[in-house]
């Protein structure tokens, strides 16, 4: 069992051009996202959020239940759902405004126990940011580390949510000791200052950073560094590209039954090289069509 932590939400995406082009409503959110490709890829896989009780949330719901995903984990509450309103530039890259004060995700509380069988725990995106959910995320997954769970990060900057950038970028840097797999873009690194070996320094097991159409690096803690070229497609949108790369990435390491730090370590150039380019395929697909719609399992057989 794959567990993903964090908020589901409404994106609101452009079916035009110009600033009151009608808004198509879509299902998303980072963490939302990575576990429905997740479960389209066919791994066992829970949510652990808290989502409303409103028709948003309820659409938000069936999909996961659709996909196979345990929802068993996820509060409930009258509060609305979060809403991103998407700006997509002429290169398909996107861009996000949040309407999020008092919205149900935000009074996520950390739950006692993780389901039974949990190998990995996923974190990422509004989630971290967003009090009091974020303490709450963010005790559960240094609760997860403590009890030797395999723990994956994504960052995914949204530089408008976060009030106090240095704030954030310490806090960012005293969640690494309990990081197994930090995964981020090109341009969350940036924005976070620091490189990959010195984030491995703190504790996580590997770092995999996204380069959009250019491909994906991995470095590791042994000094490894393994690059894949991206896969060419036309671009409709990159919205949960990334988050198709985290699904792909932990749904890999379960297959090869490496969801441990020495097992990341074990994965070798051949392991590496096989790995990302399955992250590299399963972006692609989903940069291909609107919104976010990760592939399933049988789009992405050689």
């Amino acid at each position: 069992m794959i567990v993903v932590a964090g908020e589901a939400l409404i994106d609101l995406v452009p079916r035009g051009t110009g600033a009151l082009t009608a808004l198509q409503p879509a299902l998303g959110g980072g963490p939302y996202n990575t576990a429905v490709a997740l479960g389209r890829l066919g791994s066992p896989a829970a949510f652990c959020s808290r989502v409303s009780s409103d028709a948003f949330g309820e659409a938000l719901l069936d999909r996961l239940r659709e996909t196979g995903v345990d929802v068993s984990t996820v509060q409930r509450g009258t509060e609305p759902t979060t809403l991103a309103v998407a700006t997509v530039g002429a290169d398909g890259s996107a861009a996000y405004s949040f309407y999020v004060e008092g919205t149900a995700d935000r009074l996520f509380a950390a739950p006692s126990a993780l389901p039974d069988g949990t190998r990995a725990v996923s974190f990422g995106t509004c989630s971290l940011v967003l009090e009091p959910g974020a303490s709450a995320y963010e005790e559960l997954m240094r609760a997860a580390a403590a009890q030797g769970v395999f723990t994956a990060l994504d960052p995914n900057i949204r530089a408008g949510l976060i009030p106090d950038a240095d704030a954030y970028r310490a806090r960012f840097k005293s969640w690494l000791p309990s990081v197994t797999l930090l995964k981020l873009s090109e341009e969350d690194a940036r924005w976070l200052g620091g490189t990959p070996r010195e984030w491995l320094a703190a504790g996580p097991a590997a770092v995999v950073i996204t380069r959009g159409g250019d491909g994906l690096t991995a470095f590791t803690a042994d000094g490894g560094t393994y690059s894949v070229p991206g896969e060419r497609v036309e671009v409709v949108d990159t919205i949960g590209a990334g988050d198709t790369v985290n699904a792909a990435l932990l749904h890999g390491l379960t297959v090869r039954d490496a969801l441990s730090g020495p097992a990341l370590a074990a994965l070798g150039p051949d392991g590496w090289s096989e790995l990302l380019g399955f992250a590299a395929r399963a972006a692609a697909v989903t940069c291909s069509r609107a919104g976010a719609e990760p592939p399933y399992a049988h789009e992405l057989d050689d």
